[in-house]
Parts: structure tokens; C-alpha cells; sequence
């Protein structure tokens, strides 16, 4: 499969900014460890994260590659004001990095419901109407995760249904729902001669026994 060329602009998507970070930065450093090995060069890579967090490689000693790369920019007319410029412009970059983060933060604060005291009529109209889009967005994904349900038990069923007929057919026993059927076929008559039954049950003594008893009258 070929692959797209890439665009070569920021990627909006977080996750997708991370992930290509973590494999252009491993790719980055393995070919700084084979241009020092294969070329017998001095190699020294500085990499920051979007948050801040450092990532360094070296053939040798880190220090003695910026102390040696300071050496070379002295020498030349516009070295130092080169590594000005450079500076200014990741302090500036830095700047507005803080800044979209805290934007982000309080945006997050006001979802969760939280330091909308300062919020007006129209921040609050604004931070409702996302949070219904984003709860629609959660009761779709959640109705379709029912459906998918529904239909995985369905087709489940339906499994075990099957099964069961193969086994009922290969061990010769009917479905317990035929047995009913044939059992409500049966005709019922009242004169069965099980369901009449005589019994000669007395409370008390026996009549012939109670006149034995009796006083004679004279």
C-alpha cells in the first residue's frame, strides 16, 4: 500500500500530534546514532517535547558538543546574534504556548462547572450550547453501543438455537417445545377413573361406636 505524502503543516489532532512525535523522535535519534557510528562523526541531538520534556543524544559528551559548537559560532561575524534570535524566538514561542494552555484550562474549568463567576450571559450561552453538542454526541455513541449489543446477543441466540437442534437431532430428543405441544393435544374427560377417589373419613367417633355409647332409654 503506498503511503500519502505528508503535509508538511501542524497536526490538529492531539493524539495524532503525540503519536507522530514519538516515532519521528525515536526515528530522529536512531539516525544521529548510525550517522556516529557508520561515519565516525560527532553527533549531538536536543530535542524538546511540545511539554517541555527533554530528549538528548550524544556520541560523546554532550557538554564538550556545545562547548565545541560555541567555540565555531563565536568565530563567525553573525553567530552570536544568530543564537539571539533563536533564543527570542523559543522564548516567544514558549510565551504562546503557556498561553493557549491556560486558555485551554480555564475552557475545561467551565465545562466542569467550575469559576463561572466571572462568565457572562453570553460565556455561559456559549459554554451550554457545547455542552449539549458534546451530550448529544454521548447519548449517539451510546445508542449505537445498545444496537451493537442487541445484535451480538441476537446473533448469539441464534447460535445456541442451532446448536441445540443439532444436538436435539443427533441424540434423537425432542425440543421441549414439541413436547408441550404434544402434551396439550392429549384429551382430559372427567370420568378418569384415577381422578375419582372414595374415602371414608369421620371427625369424631363412628356412628356405630357413637350408639354403643348412647344411654339406653327405658
Amino acid at each position: 500500500m503506498v503511503r500519502g505524502k505528508t503535509q508538511m503543516r501542524r497536526i490538529e489532532n492531539p493524539t495524532s500530534r503525540q503519536v507522530t512525535f514519538s516515532k519521528r523522535r525515536n526515528g530522529l535519534l536512531k539516525k544521529a546514532f548510525e550517522l556516529s557510528v557508520l561515519c565516525d562523526a560527532e553527533v549531538a541531538l536536543i530535542i524538546f517535547s511540545p511539554r517541555g520534556k527533554l530528549y538528548n543524544f550524544s556520541s560523546g559528551s554532550m557538554q564538550s558538543a556545545i562547548e565545541r559548537y560555541r567555540m565555531h559560532t563565536k568565530d563567525s561575524p553573525n553567530g552570536s546574534k544568530t543564537v539571539e534570535q533563536n533564543m527570542q524566538q523559543l522564548k516567544n514561542e514558549a510565551v504562546a504556548m503557556m498561553k493557549k494552555i491556560e486558555t485551554i484550562e480555564v475552557s475545561k474549568r467551565k465545562l466542569l462547572g467550575e469559576g463561572l463567576g466571572s462568565c457572562s450571559l453570553e460565556d455561559l450561552q456559549q459554554v451550554e450550547q457545547q455542552l449539549e453538542r458534546s451530550l448529544s454526541k454521548v447519548r449517539a455513541r451510546k445508542t449505537e453501543v445498545f444496537k451493537q449489543q442487541i445484535e451480538h446477543f441476537k446473533d448469539k441466540e441464534k447460535t445456541l438455537v442451532a446448536e441445540n437442534a443439532k444436538l436435539n437431532e443427533k441424540f434423537g430428543v425432542q425440543p421441549l417445545q414439541t413436547l408441550n405441544n404434544e402434551r396439550q393435544k392429549l384429551p382430559y374427560t372427567d370420568s378418569d377413573p384415577s381422578s375419582d377417589v372414595e374415602t371414608e373419613l369421620f371427625i369424631g367417633l363412628r356412628p356405630e361406636r357413637r350408639q354403643k355409647n348412647l344411654p339406653s332409654q327405658k
